[in-house]
This record gives structure tokens, sequence and C-alpha cells, in this order.
């Protein structure tokens, strides 16, 4: 278990990394930040990174977790505090790099994202991928 500075150095040992971010989606703040900023502003990237989030999480095209209904005594439990996130990751791509928002589940009402910038060059997508579903397991919100 981590706490977020230590997932913020973790993250950085990535091959690639560029900058890297725990934020919350619901308001759009950074709970802590590392590295370099796409638009040289982590607050500003937090909120932008936050509009994403919300967006995959609240469609229903993508927030879809099982597309069969629930059934039995705990059909309306659906938005139990703890239920984690619908939507495990969004990876957005462009010419230089790569972002990934890493979804995190924890034992409270979920809303917190990891978000790595990754260099197109030096980074290996999949291998971040699954590092940061590691980091995001560990990570540990008081």
């Amino acid at each position: 278990m981590s706490g977020i500075d230590e997932c913020l150095l973790e993250v950085m040992r990535l091959p690639g990394a560029r900058g890297a971010a725990v934020v919350d989606w619901t308001s759009g703040l950074a709970l802590g930040t590392i590295g370099e900023s796409p638009n040289g502003d982590h607050e500003a990237t937090a909120a932008e990174t936050a509009e994403v989030a919300r967006m995959a999480v609240e469609q229903p095209a993508f927030a879809l977790s099982d597309p069969e209904p629930p059934t039995g005594p705990d059909e309306n439990d659906v938005k139990d505090k703890g239920a984690a996130p619908p939507v495990e990751d969004v990876i957005i791509t462009t010419r230089a790099g790569y972002h990934i928002l890493r979804f995190v589940e924890t034992a409270f009402d979920s809303s917190v994202f990891l978000h790595l910038w990754l260099d197109r060059s030096d980074g290996n997508l999949a291998l971040a991928r699954i590092r940061l579903g590691e980091m995001a397991k560990r990570l540990v919100l008081a």
C-alpha cells in the first residue's frame, strides 16, 4: 500500500513518463502531481482530464459494466459506496504521446483517477497500462 506521493514517484519510473497526477474527477482538483504538465499548468490539466473522465463514467455507452440486468436482492445496490467505477481506464493518443486515465477503486465512493502523460517515442503503452493498474490497487487514500 502506498500514498499519493509514493505512487506518483513510482509512476515516474515508467519508461517515457513525462508527468503524472492523482485527480478527483468530481471536483477536477489535483490531489498530487509530479513531472511536467502538457499545458504547463498542473491544475488546469487536472480540471481538463477530469472532464474527460467524467464524460467516460457518466455516458451509458461507455459506463455499462454488465450487459445483463442485475438480479436478486442487491439489484438496487448498484450505486453503493465502494462500488468500482464502471470504466477501468481511458487512453488518449496524440502524435507525441499517450494519456492514460486509470480509475482507482476505493472503499468509499470512488472518484479518483491516476493520469499519466507518456512520451510516445520512449514509452510502452501496454506496460504503462498494466503498471498503472497495479499502482491503482495499492494506492491508499486517507
